[in-house]
């Protein structure tokens, strides 16, 4: 199949306009051709961003024409011509200028990252972890600590301030958390921050560099249990172009994203992984993916270097398997129980994320 074939089959599949024989042909070559999986996600960004274009252009033409209509029958008059007359225009429209600016470079650098994918690379196999080195937090952790002291409560304060990090969030009331295993990978000790910045004593409890996960308990007097956790921790699997989003802390204040699920696997056919278009920076790294109902379909884990937008997120089933695997090696476990039901499936997106920021952390490894 040829480029120009390539962009016409992925059109039509973005529509809805193949048949259910050809959907499902299509689909698996997406799943076996990591580039036109790409090209997929790429062209929906830009059949977004011409659809806005084109809102744009007729919001434009509107105003054009309400403007005429206005000055016929005398409600407005017109400014005299010259150079007064540019001034008038650039003042009543520069707003709207700029945003279809805006829009063209967008467009621009989405053909430009169409071109790239489909031009062959010699080093596209390559992904990223997405853990964030902290030293910029000193000036913070020393402020928190300060808080913390005026409260007596005694936290162990290191000679020198976290090196790295990512996010991790509950996945038992009782303060168990999960993040990625290569968060907490080399630390010989770890905190967890909450959403206020409140910085709680935490250990590593379990780790998997084969899943890539690993489980946190605070062990922190200042921590309190929750009654239950707002979201439930998906078994089963996902839908194809699901809106997901995620909250994490790729800065020191945690930051919400949103996009859709484009591929079931991950990274070169990974089935332990899916795929996901969303915005992430280092730091979010062990972050939640929900979808629309509450439901935590994934942690956030790595993006692919060579390819903008193209980020990878564990199945949220590896969960259950860690926590299998770390109850049959410590028995002292066994009361541990993932969520099971969201309360959150009626809630707007907004409510929602008020009940998840507070389950969500800033992991810090010394």
């Amino acid at each position: 199949m040829d480029d120009i074939s390539l962009l016409d089959a992925a059109e039509r599949y973005l529509r809805g306009e193949m048949t259910e024989e050809e959907r499902i042909l299509f689909e698996e070559l997406r799943k076996n051709n990591a580039d036109v999986d790409q090209l997929v996600v790429e062209h929906h960004f830009f059949l977004d961003e011409m659809n806005r274009h084109a809102n744009i252009k007729n919001l434009r033409s509107t105003f054009h024409d309400t403007h005429i209509a206005l000055l016929k029958e005398g409600s407005i008059r017109e400014i005299p011509t010259g150079k007064a007359r540019r001034i008038y225009l650039w003042t009543r429209y520069k707003r709207t200028i700029a945003v279809a600016a805006s829009i063209a470079g967008v467009t621009a650098l989405l053909f430009s990252g169409m071109v790239t994918v489909l031009t062959p690379k010699a080093d596209k196999n390559q992904v990223e972890v997405l853990g964030r080195k902290l030293d910029i937090l000193e000036k913070n952790q020393n402020h928190t600590n300060s808080e913390l002291r005026d409260v007596k409560h005694k936290i162990e304060i290191p000679g020198t301030p976290a090196k790295f990090g990512g996010t991790g969030f509950l996945i038992d009331a009782k303060g168990f958390l999960v993040t990625n295993a290569h968060v907490v990978k080399n630390a010989s000790r770890v905190t967890v921050q909450n959403r206020t910045g409140l910085e709680l004593n935490a250990k590593t409890i379990f780790v998997d560099d084969s899943l890539d996960i690993a489980i946190l308990k605070i062990d922190d007097s200042l921590f309190k249990a929750l009654n239950t956790l707002p979201y439930a921790i998906k078994k089963s699997s996902n839908d194809l172009a699901e809106p997901i989003y995620t909250l994490g802390y790729p800065r020191d204040e945690i930051v919400y994203g949103e996009g859709y699920l484009s591929a079931k696997t991950g990274f070169n056919g990974d089935t332990l992984t899916c795929q996901i278009s969303v915005a992430a920076n280092p730091g979010n790294s062990g972050g939640p993916v929900l979808n629309k109902n509450g439901e935590v379909i994934g942690i956030l884990s790595t993006r692919q270097v060579a390819a903008e937008g193209v980020v990878f997120a564990i199945n949220s089933k590896n969960i259950f398997r860690a926590l299998d695997q770390m109850k049959r090696t410590d028995t002292t476990y066994q009361n541990i129980k993932l969520p099971g039901n969201s309360a959150m499936k009626s809630m707007e997106r907004v409510q929602q994320v008020k009940k998840v920021q507070e389950c969500v952390y800033m992991v810090k490894g010394y």
